[in-house]
């Protein structure tokens, strides 16, 4: 009998390794969108263009030798093979935006993402120096995060977290919410979110000296 199966129903919380701790709640979750992701990160316009251009040059220049149906027909290759590459290019997007959920907090962005490795990213507000929204006409759009560089803070790795980062951004990786559809209302939440956060006061336990018995 079929039945449903969820890859991650071992989340405790969709999208996150663990339960939230007291006080902190989800503002806004989603997925990219998978088309806008296959166009941004795999370049598929320029593939599905690089294909075309190859049947034109190999049509025009056996036409020189043949005639036009017959070049066309041998330069057809390229068109097919082209269609595959595209195809794959499809399936490729269509996993990554399905293994992807991106998480909104009051205190910080988590990001489980990967297809065959998959890992979250948790991010708090506090680490995050910077946000930049790239918007399409479409209302999807990219927010990259630029992380503080402190000495000694966690270097993220561009290969393991491509596609959801800036891209050639690869000295100092910044993670994206790639291709989110309605990004500058995702945007304004997250400017709310971090603005308060950050200006909350953080209270940290100092230990206390112990006295020095007097000989």
């Amino acid at each position: 009998m079929p039945h449903d199966h969820d890859d991650f129903q071992t989340e405790p919380v969709r999208g996150l390794p663990e339960n939230l701790p007291e006080g902190e709640h989800i503002l806004w979750q989603g997925q990219p969108n998978w088309w806008a992701l296959t166009k941004d990160s795999l370049s598929f316009w320029w593939v599905a263009g690089y294909f075309v251009f190859l049947f034109a040059w190999r049509t025009i220049g056996g036409a020189a030798t043949e005639t036009w149906t017959q070049s066309a027909t041998a330069a057809s290759f390229f068109l097919v093979l082209g269609a595959i590459v595209c195809a794959i290019l499809l399936i490729v997007g269509v996993i990554q935006a399905k293994s992807t959920v991106y998480t909104l907090t009051n205190r910080r962005i988590a990001m489980r993402i990967g297809a065959a490795l998959t890992m979250t990213l948790n991010l708090p507000f506090r680490k995050i120096r910077n946000a930049n929204l790239a918007l399409r006409k479409d209302g999807t759009g990219t927010i990259a995060l630029e992380m503080t560089q402190e000495p000694g803070a966690l270097r993220l790795s561009y290969v393991m977290t491509w596609p959801h980062v800036r891209p050639w951004r690869m000295k100092h990786t910044e993670p994206a919410l790639r291709c989110i559809p309605d990004a500058a209302e995702v945007a304004r939440l997250f400017a709310d979110a971090a603005e308060t956060a950050v200006s909350e006061p953080v209270i940290e336990a100092v230990p206390q000296a112990q006295p020095v018995a007097a000989e």
